[in-house]
């Protein structure tokens, strides 16, 4: 059941480019094109509005990144937020890592409702006094003011990248992390920013030899030594960084042979990763190529677990979607907070849910003509070739340019946040 927040007026850099929540669910962070991060809060259940429970409502908004030009190499660095991840919280403040193509900042937001006053050596307004002026020492004193909500970069991670950063992974360690470009995985310490160590290299010596590149990566929830990256030829690999201090071998290799029935000129694309996840537990890894979801057991390399047709009536449209480049679209995956559910996005602003225990599929819509607040989402179908029934859509009539990427689900509740072009759709189950 929705509340849906539209946020922004639309233009390009109002597109959001990902969204996360936060180790808790309380907080969820969005960013955009623009640059910008929009930080979301989840209000408090009131006794008097019980049916508001879990409305988000905005916390902070700040520009995180802004555009750049490399000279060197004559680039323009766009100010896009590629990735945010939360650092678990360990006081009052709340860290999270944003990025862009280039560079990864750490933001510290922080509240201020109290302020010092009386100051000996300036006046209220800040103006330094004359020392002629102070025959009295006064004892300054705390004021409580209008809460402020503040936003501050505490590093800057630069310089370490000399193609785009697709991820960022902050390890359990929550001392270090991770930043992966088309061809190297860096791997930093959260406290410095000027060193950092790269643990993966596919670079070949001659760039014309370039067969495939990194995708994702991310590290394991509960191993420190362990990650996994993707690549643009369907395959998983598996690092170990007790094994050597260079990852270019992988300790395990995870890949599905295809198969030559399916077989056509769009194959290679179509089997590319577009994104990579651990389950909660650790024990099993989420793949999304173009058109399928991949549930893989970490302890069985040869084939996946389970495999969920996201969207298999777009296989008869791959040349027109080669021709308008959507062919090219990264779709993320994420599972639920007990792993028995994973959600992923589609075309025509669905969102598709696939439930591992019942074998249960729905696809569902995020768009503005059919959530009013506290409206329950009806099931979408799509139908191929044939009659039509009068709820279903037919496969032609479906718009390409709204297409959900990015989603993220609550950590412990069924909320999930579902980004829609410039739209943050947020959905809860329905509650009485």
């Amino acid at each position: 059941k929705p509340h849906h927040r539209d946020t922004r007026s639309t233009s390009c850099a109002d597109i959001i480019s990902t969204v996360e929540f936060n180790s808790t669910g309380e907080l969820l962070a969005t960013g955009d094109k623009g640059g910008r991060v929009v930080v979301f809060q989840r209000e408090q259940e009131s006794k008097n509005q019980p049916h508001r429970r879990g409305e988000y409502n905005v916390y902070s908004t700040f520009q995180s990144h802004e555009p750049e030009f490399d000279y060197l190499k004559s680039l323009e660095i766009e100010e896009k937020i590629n990735k945010i991840r939360w650092l678990p919280q360990q006081n009052a403040a709340y860290f999270l890592l944003s990025t862009n193509d280039k560079t990864v900042k750490l933001w510290k937001i922080s509240e201020r409702d109290k302020r010092p006053e009386g100051y000996n050596l300036k006046d209220e307004d800040g103006r330094i006094r004359d020392p002629a002026t102070i025959t009295t020492l006064r004892v300054p004193v705390v004021r409580p003011m209008d809460l402020m909500v503040e936003a501050t970069p505490r590093r800057v991670f630069s310089n370490a990248h000399t193609y785009h950063i697709n991820s960022i992974s902050v390890n359990s360690d929550y001392e270090t992390f991770m930043s992966t470009d088309d061809l190297r995985i860096n791997l930093w310490n959260l406290e410095i920013t000027n060193r950092s160590f790269n643990i993966v290299d596919i670079k070949p010596a001659n760039m014309e030899e370039l067969t495939e590149v990194i995708t994702a990566a991310e590290f394991h929830p509960h191993q420190c030594n362990t990650f996994v990256y993707s690549s643009s030829k369907g395959s998983i690999r598996l690092c170990d960084m007790r094994a050597s201090a260079l990852c270019d071998n992988h300790s395990k290799f995870f890949e599905e042979p295809e198969d030559p029935s399916n077989r056509s000129f769009f194959s290679e694309i179509i089997s590319s990763i577009s994104d990579v996840k651990f389950s909660h537990s650790g024990r099993y890894l989420m793949t999304r190529d173009y058109l399928t979801v991949k549930v893989w057991d970490l302890n069985m390399e040869s084939q996946p677990l389970e495999t969920y047709q996201v969207h298999d009536y777009l296989r008869s449209k791959l040349c027109s979607l080669y021709e308008n480049d959507c062919i090219f679209d990264k779709f993320e995956c994420v599972w639920n907070g007990s792993d028995s559910v994973i959600m992923t996005g589609s075309y025509n602003n669905f969102f598709r849910m696939f439930d591992r225990n019942t074998k249960r599929d729905v696809t569902l819509e995020a768009s503005r003509e059919n959530s009013k607040p506290r409206a329950i989402l009806k099931p979408r179908k799509v139908c191929v070739g044939g009659k039509r029934r009068k709820d279903e859509i037919s496969v032609d009539s479906l718009d390409f340019s709204k297409k959900i990427l990015h989603t993220a689900w609550h950590p412990y509740e069924n909320i999930i946040a579902v980004a829609a072009t410039n739209n943050l759709y947020i959905f809860q189950d329905k509650v009485n």
